[in-house]
C-alpha cells in the first residue's frame, strides 16, 4: 500500500457519536487495498447489511411480474426465467456490493429438495466470488400452496376446467420434514467458508405444516443453527393464521419452541403489541422490509410502535426496493421517514436506524458488526455546506445513495475500489444472465397466459376474506 496519507473521516457508531477526523484513512484498509482512488473528505463506516433477500439476479419485473397485492403477485413467480443459480446469484450480490453493502440474507427460491445441496453451492460459490458475506436461509415448506385454507383446490372452482387441467400438474409434491432437514443440515456440512452461515429457513408458518414447524424447533435446538421465517406479512396471512391458531400463532410458536435469540423473523407487518413484546422477551429480531411491504400493499410494520424492550430490528430490500435498484441507504431513508411519527420530538433516531441496518443485521446473518467497511464519498454529499460540523449520520440518512459506495472491505479483502467490483466481472456476468434468461422467452411467453388465469383466481378467492 502507498505510504502517502489520505484525510478523511471515521464513523463507526453512526447516530451516535461524530465522525473521527483521521490524518490518514489508509491506516484503516486492508493490505493491499487501493489508495489511488479515495475521493477527497472520504468517509469510512461500517456497511449495512441486507438482512433479507431473495438473491434476484433477473428482477420480478423484467419477467414482467408487475407489484400487486401479495398473493396475486406470488404466481408472477412462475415466470422466473430459468437460469444457471450459480450466475443468478452472482448478479444479485454484486449488485448490492456495488452499493456498498457487505452481507446479505439470502432466502434461496428452490422448491426442489432435491437439487437443493448442488444449488446451494452454486449461491455460496457466487457469495465467494463477489466477496461478501451471505446468511442461506434453505426454504423448508410442506403447506397450502397456492391459497391458504386448502391449497390448490380452493381455486378449483375459479378456473376453467381446462385451465385447472393444465395446471394442476405442477401442483407441488413435498418432501418429508425428516428429509427436508437434512437437505439443510447437508448444505450447511458442505459449508467450509467462514464468511458463509447456513440457516433453516421455513418459507412462513402459513406454508408449513405444523410438523414441520415442530420438526425445524428440534432441530435449531439440537445444532443451534439458526431460522429465517417470513411471518405476518399480508393481511391475508392475518386472518388466515387467526383461524388455524386460535391461540394466536405467535404463541403456538413459543409453545413449540421455536422462539429464541436463534429467529429472525420478516416483515411482521401485521404483529400485535402483545406479540411484539413475547418475540422481544424471546430474544427474536424483526427484519423491516418497507419499500417491498408498500410495493405489494401488505401495509406498514408497527416499527414506532416498539418500545426500548425490543424486539430488535434490522432491514432488509427483499427483492423489491423503492426504486427497484437494490439501494439499501434508500431502504433506510425511507424507513427514517415512514417511522418519523408527527410529534415534536423524534424517537425514531438515526442511530436507531443505523443501529438496526448494521448491529441487528449483522446478528441475523450470523456475523460480527464492524469487522467490515464501506468507502463513502461523503465530500459529494457535503458539497455545497456551509458548515462543517453537520451531524454525519443525518447526512447520510438525508443524501446517501448507492453511487456514493466508492470502496467495500469485507472480512479483510478489497470487493469494491472507485466505485467497480475488484473480483468479478459484474456487467460480463449480467449480460450472460439476461442471455440465458432471453432463452426462455419461449417457454415463459406459453405459460404467461396460464399465471394470468391463476392470479385472476387467487384475487377471485381472496375477494371474500
Amino acid at each position: 500500500m502507498s505510504e502517502h496519507q489520505v484525510p478523511g473521516r471515521v464513523l463507526l457508531r453512526p447516530g451516535h457519536e461524530a465522525a473521527r477526523r483521521e490524518p490518514n484513512l489508509l491506516r484503516h484498509l486492508p493490505d493491499g487495498a487501493s489508495s489511488a482512488a479515495i475521493p477527497a473528505n472520504a468517509l469510512l463506516m461500517p456497511p449495512p447489511v441486507n438482512a433479507h433477500d431473495h438473491g434476484y439476479g433477473i428482477r420480478t419485473l423484467d419477467f414482467g411480474n408487475v407489484d400487486d397485492a401479495l398473493e396475486v403477485w406470488i404466481p408472477g413467480l412462475r415466470l422466473r426465467p430459468r437460469t444457471d443459480p450459480y450466475l443468478e446469484a452472482l448478479v444479485a450480490f454484486s449488485r448490492l456490493a456495488q452499493t456498498g453493502v457487505g452481507a446479505t440474507m439470502h432466502c434461496h427460491n428452490s422448491l426442489n429438495v432435491d437439487r437443493l445441496v448442488e444449488e446451494a453451492g452454486a449461491v455460496m460459490r457466487a457469495a465467494r466470488d463477489v466477496g461478501i458475506r451471505l446468511a442461506l436461509s434453505c426454504p423448508l415448506l410442506d403447506y397450502d400452496p397456492w391459497a391458504y385454507d386448502g391449497g390448490p383446490q380452493r381455486l378449483r372452482s375459479y378456473l376453467a376446467p381446462a385451465d385447472w387441467d393444465e395446471l394442476s400438474a405442477s401442483i407441488p409434491q413435498y418432501a418429508s420434514p425428516s428429509v427436508q432437514i437434512s437437505a439443510a443440515d447437508a448444505v450447511a456440512a458442505a459449508n467450509t467458508n467462514p464468511l458463509i452461515d447456513v440457516q433453516y429457513g421455513p418459507i412462513g408458518p402459513q406454508w408449513c405444516s405444523n410438523a414441520l414447524l415442530e420438526t425445524i424447533a428440534e432441530a435449531s435446538h439440537a445444532t443451534g443453527r439458526r431460522i429465517h421465517m417470513h411471518l405476518l406479512e399480508s393481511p391475508r396471512q392475518r386472518l388466515w393464521l387467526d383461524r388455524r391458531f386460535p391461540q394466536g400463532v405467535v404463541r403456538y410458536l413459543d409453545d413449540i419452541g421455536f422462539l429464541s435469540p436463534r429467529l429472525a423473523v420478516a416483515h411482521g407487518v401485521h404483529l400485535r403489541p402483545d406479540e411484539l413484546e413475547l418475540l422481544a422477551v424471546r430474544g427474536v429480531q424483526l427484519v423491516s422490509n418497507p419499500s417491498a411491504n408498500l410495493r405489494l400493499r401488505s401495509g406498514v410494520a408497527p416499527l414506532a410502535a416498539i418500545p426500548a424492550s425490543g424486539p430488535a430490528f434490522a432491514f432488509g430490500l427483499d427483492g423489491t426496493g423503492l426504486d427497484d435498484d437494490q439501494d439499501l441507504w434508500r431502504e433506510l431513508r425511507l424507513a427514517h421517514l415512514l417511522h418519523g411519527g408527527r410529534g415534536l420530538t423524534r424517537t425514531f433516531t438515526t442511530g436507531c436506524v443505523f443501529d438496526a441496518a448494521i448491529h441487528v443485521g449483522a446478528k441475523v446473518v450470523n456475523a460480527t458488526a464492524n469487522e467490515d467497511l464501506v468507502l463513502v464519498d461523503y465530500g459529494a454529499l457535503i458539497v455545497d455546506s456551509l458548515i462543517d460540523d453537520l451531524d454525519e449520520a443525518e447526512v447520510l440518512l438525508t443524501r446517501m445513495t448507492a453511487a456514493h459506495a466508492k470502496g467495500l472491505y469485507v472480512g479483510g479483502q478489497e470487493v469494491m475500489c472507485d466505485g467497480k467490483l475488484t473480483r468479478v466481472d459484474f456487467e460480463g456476468a449480467r449480460a450472460e444472465l439476461l442471455q440465458q434468461a432471453r432463452a426462455d422467452l419461449p417457454r415463459l411467453n406459453c405459460e404467461r397466459e396460464l399465471v394470468t388465469k391463476l392470479a385472476a383466481a387467487t384475487r377471485a378467492y381472496y375477494s371474500g376474506w
